[in-house]
């Protein structure tokens, strides 16, 4: 929680998605405007997203159709270049998050000097990839060779595309996760990227838990002040994009809008 605290303060944050092009290497990818095509997007979409004021936000490779466990290389290179490329004008804190690899996730983070991650590292899931274990020992112990200690990991408790293979309630596979992993926040997410998770996950993973919960998935401009009433923050990609479509860019109107809004509804 210290970690946590440290990267985003008292402020339940706002944390916007600087959604990559496809990557190279991956089945989206546009090899007519190639790294360069992906890096004047991103930067676009970053600029928009700070003069809307959001409190950090995270680079991910959601255009990477269809996702991997074991991600190719050239992916988190590729990232690894485009954030390092930005860094001069990136003027809040970063995340950074590779799908759906713990592992580069973390060495992504230690080589660009994120301040947090997030990832699933937990749980047995029969997922659109097939099966999915992660080993939150693995990427824990990676975090302290790369001398990360004080990288925030978010653990996703409710993965997308997935249906989890423990019967037991989301409430308890997130208290057993605080417990065995030490995790300085949980996220509860919706079904798919861009769906809300329900409200009444969030209130009882909320009441579960001590450390910050946080949506993850599916903030709308009409229910932020809904979820930050009962959430820790929010992650949020698609309701800022054109017309609300998670492949669209960012737009810089609903981008603003959205955060005036979260600012009532935070009272700031």
């Amino acid at each position: 929680m210290q970690r946590f605290h440290k990267v985003f303060g008292d402020t339940k944050p706002v944390i916007a998605m600087v959604h990559l092009g496809a990557l190279p290497g991956t089945p989206l990818y546009n090899a007519d405007t190639g790294v360069d095509g992906i890096l004047a997007a991103a930067r676009a979409d970053l600029a928009a997203l700070q003069a809307a004021g959001v409190d950090a936000v995270m680079f991910g490779n959601e255009n990477d159709r269809p996702y991997e466990f074991d991600v190719d290389r050239a992916s988190t290179a590729t990232m690894a270049y485009v954030i390092g490329q930005l860094r001069g004008v990136i003027k809040v804190p970063f995340g950074v998050n590779v799908l759906w690899d713990p592992m580069s996730t973390v060495a992504l983070a230690a080589a660009t000097g994120a301040a947090f991650a997030r990832e699933i590292f937990t749980g047995t899931y029969a997922s659109d990839m097939g099966y999915w274990a992660p080993d939150a020992g693995n990427a824990l112990r990676y975090r302290s060779r790369l001398h990360r200690d004080d990288l925030a990991l978010l653990f996703n408790v409710s993965a997308e595309f997935a249906d989890s293979l423990d019967t037991r309630p989301l409430a308890d596979r997130a208290r057993s996760a605080v417990f065995s992993s030490v995790p300085d926040a949980v996220l509860v997410s919706g079904q798919i990227t861009g769906e809300a998770a329900e409200m009444s996950a969030l209130e009882a993973v909320k009441s579960a838990v001590d450390v910050p919960v946080l949506a993850n998935t599916g903030v709308k401009h009409d229910t932020i002040a809904d979820v930050l009433a009962v959430a820790d923050g929010c992650i949020v990609g698609s309701s800022l994009k054109v017309n609300g479509d998670t492949w669209n860019a960012v737009d810089p109107d609903r981008a603003a809008d959205f955060m005036d809004r979260a600012r009532k509804a935070r009272g700031t």
